[in-house]
């Protein structure tokens, strides 16, 4: 697909590529369709022209946008592999992964630097992070974009174009990016995708989002623009829709121009967040088109609120590092689904799913990551979330196997009930363990104080409601779905803003059963609810009448 890509931006150059938006919404051009692959066009000859060679590794630390892509693009035209980097993960993460990557050379814009330069005392103050210098970390960096006081020399954009490849002749199996993701510094974690899995993630993608309203199919030969404006951010959202001779609009940071964006774009196809429909919605956003949302868990609620915002759909994208996508449900489908757990969909066409004996969920297919780098190859993905196959033959997540909870020796596993716990009203909802002791006697569950061993955790339902939304209402509301969670009812229900934390902003559980450890060892009682379902499921779990 990004060979096509290439194919394509070369006809038509006048048309627009990648559109902001200015503080009142209206779009502005930040690229064409010509200005992006001259720039890729010059990024590839400047790399070519330092001696990097297809196999070799080039770290990225680029913010999304039209930069972002033409490296992409370079890279993808000479046979490198990308390793992408986050300043901002501290300076002992970032020079393990660098030492795992080994890149031959980091490019850089001036922000990443700035990030890890001189702007590094002002954020240790402001929040602080110690964050680390990129170029006092191993690897030379090279300056992508507009250069700053005290950023590295820029890449050449002048650098002779003689004798650069026009296109990689290697085949599918070559690396083409890796993507760290968890692990430690000791041995960092990272994905690493072949030119064919990323390209079939790609396929994935493109195929998912033909066919939706207002959709006259793909760009001709001619490069002209057959469907309307995306807005999305994501490389996986990028690429195919450029390729379909769509221009995609990024999405404004702040929510308020984000809603003024909305209004002004009326896009096609919107791929936002969670966190950034909820902050959007917030805001009175209203939408058209098809909606779709993953990076983080997005509940029937969430999707509903959505398509009554003016969407025709609004789909929730269940996708991995390790596989993206592996699959999707709309509103309508989710909302209607009654049994426990999380429904997520049926598995995108391609992809195989399974369960290991534990009842994890293991997933592959043409899209999935070809192996961990530093590990043999696996055609397998282990998710770490439980899951199970319905009738149907749909995905229905039950929880992360990390998440579970641990009361009176009876596993609990939050997804299984979490999604229960947003009715109307209800913006984000997690359900943690709290070391027994630590919230012993607090909390307003109902619970009897006594029913958790040492060492064992009470389970607290933390609630965040949406703007404006009644507590007591919220109480009322959730009484019956408490109530139908048997012996899992939590010991305490909390009402509190949930943590978010990464760049996907996802739901931080750690932190949220830090705040509500904090809660309930305090005796801050405000914004409980006592309704009983706790003290029932004590009761049961001892066998008590």
């Amino acid at each position: 697909m990004l060979d096509r890509l290439d194919h394509a931006l070369r006809t038509r150059p006048e048309r627009p590529a990648v559109l902001t938006a200015t503080r009142a919404g209206a779009t502005r051009t930040a690229a064409t369709r010509g200005e992006l692959i001259e720039l890729a066009d010059a990024f590839a000859a400047a790399l070519y022209a330092r001696g990097l060679r297809a196999g070799d590794t080039v770290g990225v630390a680029v913010r999304p946008g039209p930069r972002a892509l033409a490296v992409l693009l370079a890279l993808w035209r000479l046979g490198l592999r990308g390793a992408v980097l986050d300043p901002g993960a501290g300076p002992d993460v970032l020079r393990a992964r660098l030492a795992s990557a080994r890149p031959a050379l980091v490019l850089a814009d001036a922000a990443a630097q700035a990030v890890a330069g001189w702007a590094r005392p002002l954020a240790r103050r402001a929040a602080g992070l110690e964050l680390p210098e990129l170029a006092g970390l191993g690897a030379p960096v090279a300056t992508v974009g507009r250069r700053l006081p005290g950023c590295a020399p820029a890449l050449d954009r002048h650098a002779a174009r003689s004798g650069v490849p026009p296109r990689c002749t290697g085949d599918g199996d070559a690396d083409a990016v890796i993507v760290f993701t968890s692990g430690t510094t000791a041995r960092p974690r990272a994905v690493v995708h072949t030119r064919a899995s990323l390209a079939a993630g790609m396929e994935t993608v493109s195929a998912l989002f033909s066919g939706g309203p207002g959709d006259a199919g793909a760009a001709g030969a001619s490069g002209a623009v057959t469907t309307g404006p995306v807005l999305g951010d994501t490389f996986f959202v990028l690429v195919p829709s450029l390729v379909r001779g769509a221009p995609v609009a990024l999405p404004a940071r702040s929510p308020r121009i984000l809603a003024r964006q909305l209004a002004r774009l009326a896009p096609r196809d919107t791929y936002l967040t969670p966190p950034q429909l909820r902050d959007a919605l917030r805001e009175g956003a209203r939408f058209r088109g098809r909606v779709w949302t993953g990076s983080a868990p997005a509940s029937a609620e969430l999707l509903c609120r959505v398509r009554e915002s003016g969407a025709d759909e609004a789909w929730g994208v269940y996708a991995l590092t390790e596989l993206f996508p592996a699959a999707a449900v709309e509103s309508r489908e989710k909302a209607a689904y009654e049994g426990p757990g999380d429904l997520v969909g049926a598995p995108l066409p391609g992809v195989r799913a399974a369960s290991d004996a534990d009842g994890q969920l293991l997933l592959t297919g043409p899209g999935a990551r070809h192996r961990y780098l530093g590990e043999d190859p696996d055609p397998w993905v282990r998710t770490g979330d439980r899951a199970r196959l319905d009738g149907a033959g749909r995905i229905v997540l039950e929880g992360r196997a990390k998440d579970m909870v641990l009361r009176r020796a009876e596993n609990i596993y939050p997804g299984l009930y979490e999604p229960a716990l947003h009715v109307p009203g209800v913006e984000l909802a997690l359900l943690v363990g709290v070391p027994a002791d630590a919230a012993d006697g607090h909390g307003d569950g109902g619970g009897d104080g006594d029913c958790c061993d040492y060492g064992d955790e009470r389970l607290v339902a933390v609630v965040q409601p949406c703007h404006g939304a009644s507590e007591p209402a919220l109480r009322s509301a959730l009484a019956g779905p408490l109530r139908r969670m048997g012996t899992a009812a939590p010991d305490a229900l909390l009402f509190a803003r949930i943590p978010l934390s990464g760049r996907s902003r996802k739901p931080d559980r750690a932190a949220t059963a830090a705040l509500a450890a904090h809660r309930l060892s305090s005796g801050d009682g405000s914004g409980s609810a006592r309704n009983g379902a706790s003290a029932k499921a004590s009761r049961a779990r001892r066998g008590a009448p």
